[in-house]
């Protein structure tokens, strides 16, 4: 079962899924009825179940996460992918906010340099928008490449960071 809450942030609606191991999904759109097909898509053997209280206030912490993406969230995590998703994930958050690499750098960094494509493809199977910061990446001309969440998205979240680095904590 996915435990399920929604609310609004800046970047426009938020859906945000645990299971019984962690925070498995944090999706961004436009509605809150869009936002729920797709956490069903993602998880089509799971039953959705909205949370009542349990974590409204965990909703609400990455609302603000998200809002002002610093720090760690203190949250246990369980996003589902393969081995070599994780991998690529976890090399994703060791990337600082205000910071980017490229995708030849991002499979630099997991060892694996010729692997440009599946890193890109692993970042597109991220499913834990800014916690997972998949949008610390960009092409290896500094473009944006693409957003699982959308390009603008992409260039608010890079553009609240850098200025959060730029101003400290």
């Amino acid at each position: 079962m996915i435990r399920y809450g929604t609310t609004g942030c800046s970047l426009g609606h938020l859906i945000v899924g645990w299971s019984d191991q962690g925070l498995c999904a944090i999706e961004l759109g436009d509605s809150k009825e869009q936002l729920l097909a797709l956490l069903q898509a993602h998880f089509p053997d799971q039953t959705l179940k909205p949370t009542i209280e349990e974590h409204a206030d965990d909703t609400a912490r990455i609302a603000a996460f998200i809002d002002q993406p610093a720090g760690v969230l203190e949250q246990p995590l369980a996003p589902v992918g393969t081995p070599f998703q994780r991998r690529v994930w976890a090399a994703l958050q060791t990337v600082p906010p205000g910071q980017t690499v490229s995708y030849s750098e991002l499979a630099n960094m997991i060892g694996k340099p010729k692997a440009v494509r599946a890193v890109a493809s692993a970042c597109g199977a991220n499913r834990l928008a800014v916690v997972i910061p998949c949008h610390r990446v960009v092409r290896a001309d500094g473009g944006l490449g693409g957003f699982h969440w959308g390009l603008e998205r992409k260039q608010a979240l890079l553009s609240r960071e850098a200025t959060l680095a730029a101003n400290g904590p």
